[in-house]
């Protein structure tokens, strides 16, 4: 398990994290986490994946997987290619790439297999509930409705969080809890951590920034 508080950089498929700029974009970011002794996790899209892992100290995290191994699947994603890339952990079921929660469950246990460390991303407490109980190495709980948003999670729902991790300590406390969704601003991050979370997962908060390295020591400073 990566050491926490940690924050999660999802670059989704922007333009702006994509091709020679995601390899641009992850040295910006690792030169702030150099700074602190904190963990950031870089979470590429998957054909930039392996190039982003080639230049970079910073664990990376694929996207996706699917919940299968490697059988007659066309454009399927399993738990060895991200292995093979060198990935340290998967992101599953995030907002954008939805799963039935059999599918989660199977994509846990085919990472677990392989030594791969999980990011289960979930909408609600009962479902933060649910997930955890399939023992990821985390759940960040993300409400779908501020995703991309100016206001962050740990703003306009604390108790989203606040409730997410009372439910992963009642029902599994070896589960780390991160959240997301809006976070852009050092406080962002600074009242999740006073409500619990052990980190943020964040996307256009950092990729879309102007000087994302500044935003990076910005959120790192937030963890403290």
């Amino acid at each position: 398990m990566l050491k926490t508080p940690l924050i999660a950089v999802n670059y989704k498929v922007y333009a702006e994290a994509t091709g020679k700029k995601a390899l641009e974009l992850t040295k910006k970011i690792e030169g702030a986490a150099k700074e602190y002794d904190d963990t950031v996790v870089i979470i590429p899209n998957l054909v930039d994946l392996k190039a982003v892992i080639e230049i970079t100290e910073l664990p990376v995290f694929a996207q996706h997987i699917d919940p299968y191994g490697p059988v007659s699947h066309t454009g399927s994603i399993t738990a060895e290619m991200i292995r093979e890339a060198g990935a340290a952990g998967t992101m599953i079921n995030h907002s954008e790439r939805r799963m039935i929660l059999a599918d989660i469950d199977a994509s846990i246990r085919r990472a677990r297999e392989l030594g791969l460390e999980t990011m289960v991303c979930t909408n609600n407490v009962d479902v933060t509930g649910a997930v955890a109980a399939l023992n990821p190495t985390y759940v960040a709980i993300e409400p779908p409705e501020l995703i991309g948003g100016d206001i962050s999670v740990s703003t306009a729902k604390p108790e989203v969080i606040s409730g997410s991790v009372e439910i992963v300590n009642r029902i599994n406390p070896e589960v780390k809890v991160l959240c997301g969704a809006g976070v852009k601003r050092k406080e962002d991050v600074k009242k999740a951590v006073e409500l619990g979370a052990e980190g943020v997962l964040l996307a256009s908060g950092i990729v879309k920034a102007k000087d994302p390295e500044t935003v990076t020591l910005s959120l790192l400073e937030g963890l403290h």
